[in-house]
């Protein structure tokens, strides 16, 4: 028997999670998904239900955001799922059989980044799907422009091994959405050899820039080709790649980096977004 589809969200009454949840609404609307909200236990398994005065709240969480979500968005299937398991096993599971999953943050710190927790962080570096985390705050307004257009969708990629799922995900996102594509890859010259006189061979930085965009270049090729009506834009940038996608992030839609599925933690490109992108920012994993 086939699953079906969703996307899911996890919630726990706070404002963040009820800002990611309305942010994931729209989402699976535009994606023709039912929206799955899932409520996390805050202990282990249990052999015997819990007291019905403990269970209350939990359930309490879900309907008040099922109920709140579906006036806002009525023609949105929701479906509610409390999960008796810590909130690191619980999602990580809910991530198993959705398009993906959705988490809140704790909007911007001082530092002028999110305020990612534990819990976050463990499930976006483990989940076998792509992983969107949301900051507070975060408004329906503030993925258009004045005019009313989607903001661009931005993608990092590593021209060296570009990642089917990486890009399948943020073609498929422009698309949805009618919004221009940004792809950026990024390059520097490697350190100086010491033991070389003169250092870099002349004409070497032209010729790593040319190599890097045809590599770019034929990397999207393909994309371009199944998605034609995606505007894409190819960025080749001088410096790290953690820099240019958080200063592309300040007016994007949407920020897609990706992370290897055989790592148990977040690379420091990725890490660095997640923390400090000014947009929400979806992880894809790739082998």
């Amino acid at each position: 028997m086939t699953s079906i589809r969703v996307l899911s969200v996890g919630t726990d009454g706070s404002r963040e999670s009820m800002d990611a949840a309305d942010w994931a609404a729209r989402e699976a609307l535009r994606h023709g998904l039912p929206l799955r909200l899932v409520h996390a236990g805050s202990s282990g398994h249990r052999t015997a239900p819990p007291p019905l005065d403990v269970d209350l709240p939990r359930r309490a969480v879900l309907d008040r955001t099922a109920l709140q979500l579906s006036y806002v968005h009525p023609a949105l299937p929701i479906l509610a799922r409390r999960r008796p398991q810590p909130p690191v096993s619980a999602l990580l599971d809910a991530a198993t059989d959705s398009e993906a999953l959705v988490l809140g943050s704790r909007g911007f710190t001082g530092y002028a980044g999110f305020l990612v927790g534990p819990v976050a962080l463990a499930v976006t570096a483990r989940a076998p799907r792509p992983v969107v985390l949301v900051r507070a705050g975060a408004l329906p307004q503030d993925e258009r422009t004045a005019e009313g257009r989607f903001r661009p969708v931005v993608v990092g990629i590593d021209v060296a091994s570009p990642a089917d799922d990486i890009l399948g995900y943020a073609f498929e996102t422009a698309a949805l959405r009618e919004a221009p594509l940004h792809a950026l890859h990024t390059w520097v010259l490697p350190p100086l050899d010491s033991g070389v006189p003169g250092g870099a061979p002349s004409g070497d930085a032209a010729r790593r820039e040319s190599l890097g965009r045809r590599a770019l270049s034929d990397a999207l090729r393909a994309w371009r080709a199944k998605y034609p009506e995606v505007e894409v834009s190819e960025r080749l940038l001088y410096g790290t790649p953690g820099h240019h996608l958080l200063k592309a992030s300040t007016g994007a839609s949407l920020t897609v980096i990706g992370r290897r599925a055989d790592a148990l933690r977040l690379g420091g490109t990725a890490h660095s977004v997640v923390h400090h992108a000014t947009s929400p920012v979806a992880v894809v994993p790739h082998s």
